[in-house]
């Protein structure tokens, strides 16, 4: 039996982390999620530690959804004793939107305010709660079409009427009020094994302000991130997210709202793809980082 499993479903994205577990000796398999069949009575897991690197911004890429069925075969190999990290568990969290806003609230964090919806109806009423400006978001849904803009009750009533809002996997929408996040700036901190690995400041520009994940939807060459230091008390939040989400790995992400100055958290996405250039930005690769902390659940199952 191998040593390690990766469970991943992007085409390339993680040839860095292979050609790290290549250099560091690491017996591993990859197992991709498009084609994959598992069986639910027989079969066994591939590895004795699985790591999971399918989340919910892998609906842009491949067969539909793969977060769904990689949460079914996840739990099914933890099921059998292998070690899942970032599990079924940490999946139904990254994986819905409406799911980390209230474990953001429930930590005592702020985020924009939100309204969640399952019908056109209740839409229209959780909209005017809101006021306009204001945004409509898919719980879950492809990142590059998974939200719009509203200035107005009637634009919102003709979108819905004409079945034109953003489509959700699980048929609930997200009604959130418009943030301005300071000096058009997203704050990102990895975290790996409950502890800040780094944290980036990227500019998303000022036409992207009404959308915190601005950032993905851009060409690499477009974005320009920068090393950051959050405040303790920002970095500390961050990983008590991360820790609570039951994420192994994962990125946080918030940004500070020009209107008031509050820190407002709208994201904890367990897929973690390192910055791009680490060498440039950072100094270091963080892939590399995250072979040592495989290697340490590695060894803790006697491989």
């Amino acid at each position: 039996m191998h040593q390690l499993a990766i469970l991943y479903d992007h085409p390339y994205r993680f040839q860095p982390l292979f050609s790290a577990l290549e250099r560091a000796g690491i017996d591993y398999v990859p197992v991709h999620t498009v084609g994959h069949v598992f069986d639910p009575i027989g079969g066994r897991a591939p590895a004795p530690v699985i790591f999971n690197r399918v989340a919910m911004s892998a609906t842009a890429v491949g067969s539909p959804h793969p977060a769904h069925y990689a949460m079914a075969l996840l739990d099914h190999w933890s099921g059998q004793g292998a070690t899942v990290l970032n599990g079924a568990d940490a999946m139904a969290i990254d994986a819905s939107r409406a799911r980390q806003l209230a474990l953001i609230n429930r930590l005592g964090l702020a985020t924009a305010a939100t309204r969640v919806v399952h019908d056109v109806d209740a839409l229209l009423v959780a909209a005017e709660a809101i006021g306009f400006p204001l945004i409509v978001r898919a719980d879950i849904g492809d990142i590059s079409n998974d939200q719009q803009r509203f200035e107005s009750a009637e634009e919102l009533a003709a979108s819905a009427t004409a079945g034109v809002l953003p489509a959700s996997a699980n048929g609930l929408w997200l009604v959130q009020a418009v943030v301005r996040p300071r000096g058009g700036t997203i704050t990102h901190i990895e975290v790996l094994g409950g502890r800040c690995l780094y944290a980036l400041d990227t500019q998303i520009g000022d036409d992207q302000l009404i959308c915190a994940n601005a950032a993905r939807r851009q060409p690499l060459a477009a974005r320009r991130s920068r090393r950051a230091e959050p405040s303790p008390n920002l970095t500390a939040a961050a990983e008590m997210l991360a820790r609570e989400a039951g994420m192994e790995a994962c990125s946080v992400e918030y940004v500070i709202d020009d209107q008031c100055g509050t820190p407002r958290f709208y994201d904890i996405n367990g897929l973690s793809a390192f910055v791009d250039d680490p060498m440039d930005v950072l100094g270091w690769d963080p892939d590399d980082r995250l072979v040592d902390r495989l290697w340490h659940h590695i060894r803790r199952m006697g491989g």
